[in-house]
């Protein structure tokens, strides 16, 4: 899909299953996801959220992707550009970039990195602006959007049904003939 220095983004696969299941079985990442967080509670439950990933990719612009380190190949998490969906479940085309990283994998930059390398392929893919909503009290995700220079738009129920913290990036001028 896309790579960074350190980082190479690429499809989840079944044989992720056992790194897939420890990150998202963990209520201290779990808290932080979706407008009903809850952690897995059973490895048999990773499948078919690979699954569900993998058709949420079926369009390369699109897709929940699995992070790996390319100087040992462990799955440090994942990261996304999605379209956003509005309360009733539809969209306009807004799209967000994510992320949710594995706690052994937190404090080395790899969130931010990984987010910029999403921003750059969502802006040379053609959009003009890209999301991201974070739950309230997740400063560790809300200092990531700080850092990629995105734009505190405030609180919204607009997307997911949920109160987020929304945040905002615009393509920047240099790219914005691509």
């Amino acid at each position: 899909m896309f790579s960074t220095d350190r980082l190479t983004a690429r499809l989840w696969e079944h044989t992720d299953a056992e790194r897939a299941y420890d990150l998202y079985s963990r209520w201290e990442v779990a808290q932080w996801l979706g407008a009903t967080p809850r952690a897995l509670e059973s490895p048999a439950e990773v499948p078919a959220m690979i699954d569900r990933w993998r058709g949420r990719s079926a369009d390369p612009r699109y897709g929940v992707w699995a992070l790996e380190r390319r100087d040992t190949g462990a799955v440090v998490g994942s990261v996304m550009l999605l379209l956003l969906p509005d309360e009733d479940g539809s969209g306009n085309g807004e799209v967000e970039v994510g992320w949710h990283l594995h706690p052994d994998s937190w404090g080395h930059g790899y969130a931010t990195e990984a987010a910029r390398a999403a921003l750059a392929k969502g802006f040379a893919d053609g959009l003009t602006e890209i999301h991201a909503v974070v739950r309230p009290g997740n400063t560790r995700s809300a200092a990531v959007c700080h850092r990629l220079g995105m734009t505190p738009l405030g609180r919204t129920t607009r997307w997911y049904g949920d109160e987020f913290d929304a945040y905002l990036i615009t393509r920047p001028a240099a790219t914005a003939n691509m």
